[in-house]
């Protein structure tokens, strides 16, 4: 009788740490997030969006920019899971590759910014325990990081662009190829359509 009261409890305590994690969701990162994309959004409305929308346009018309410049500063500014809004000035073809170089790089930004990605902060602090117990310098890890980061990021944006290119056009998804960013043109069709 014990075991099977045990067992009751170990069922309903599993779905107690459920709602546990539920309620850090409510009340931790939705509000977060809510209270994230209000400010970026108002931002955007008070720089301009024609104004941004033309700034990142011409940003991301260079490859080496798409995915180096574009995700450290989505990823800096807005952090984790919020830096991947910034792929919305992209055209749709480049959001594949955009999100990859994102969550490449969310890792090695931690030892310098770890504001970026606070949950993966223990894992760097981990490494860079061992790395100081070994003779190395802390800060020169994070640096080495970082600098890793940025080539590997552009490198995984580039493949992952070539990847879904093809996969576009095997899949037969060339009105993705042939769209050009026009976010305000998107944002008027979706209003008509609603």
């Amino acid at each position: 009788m014990d075991a099977m009261t045990n067992a009751a409890t170990a069922f309903i305590g599993l779905f107690k740490a459920g709602g546990k994690v539920f309620m850090g969701y409510m009340t931790d990162i939705i509000p977060l997030l809510v209270a994230l994309i209000t400010a970026i959004n108002a931002l955007v409305k008070f720089i301009g969006e024609d104004r941004v929308n033309n700034f990142m346009a011409k940003l991301t018309k260079f490859a080496i920019l798409r995915y180096t410049l574009l995700p450290i500063l989505g990823v800096f500014f807005f952090t984790n899971p919020m830096c991947y809004t910034a792929g919305r000035f992209l055209p749709e073809k480049y959001k594949p590759a955009y999100y990859d170089a994102c969550v490449s790089f969310l890792h090695p930004i931690t030892g310098l910014f770890p504001h970026a990605n606070s949950a993966e902060l223990f894992v760097f602090l981990g490494i860079a325990n061992g790395f100081t117990k070994a003779g190395g310098n802390q800060a020169k890890l994070a640096l080495l990081y970082a600098l890793t980061g940025i080539i590997i990021i552009f490198i995984r944006g580039l493949i992952t662009e070539r990847l879904s290119i093809f996969f576009f056009k095997r899949n037969n998804n060339l009105q993705i190829l042939n769209q050009n960013l026009d976010v305000n043109n998107l944002a008027k069709e979706n209003a008509e359509e609603a």
